[in-house]
């Protein structure tokens, strides 16, 4: 399923419950925010071994897919309301990411680019 028909099932949802009366863009970027705190949460005070072990979980894992779920939802409704192609999106932020972020001067580092110097640090 690709992300239209997928957004497109998020909306007959939605619209089956009524509650496009409760999904202002405000609203939305806020719920966004709280799942993907929720998200956060699954990680807290665990090691990156711990993390590995909640994967292998299976309701462990099911709680992670779920959060992630909820994330997506969440952002295909944004998207949707603010008339982003999000697909088209990701696609431009690789491109400029790309230009930002040049495999030569990239590779292996975790440097943040500088946009106001035009350097990574």
């Amino acid at each position: 399923m690709d992300l239209s028909a997928l957004t497109a099932k998020v909306l007959e949802f939605r619209d089956q419950r009524n509650w496009a009366q409760f999904h202002s863009l405000r609203n939305l970027i806020v719920s966004l925010n709280l799942e993907a705190g929720e998200l956060l949460e699954l990680t807290q005070w665990k090691s990156d071994a711990d993390m590995a072990a909640l994967v292998a979980s299976g309701d462990a894992q099911e709680a992670l897919r779920d959060e992630c779920a909820d994330v997506l939802i969440y952002l295909l409704l944004i998207a949707e309301q603010a008339g982003i192609d999000l697909e088209e999106a990701a696609h431009a932020k690789l491109i400029k990411n790309a230009a930002k972020y040049p495999v030569e001067s990239s590779y292996g580092s975790s440097r943040k680019y500088l946009a106001e110097a035009g350097k990574q640090r």
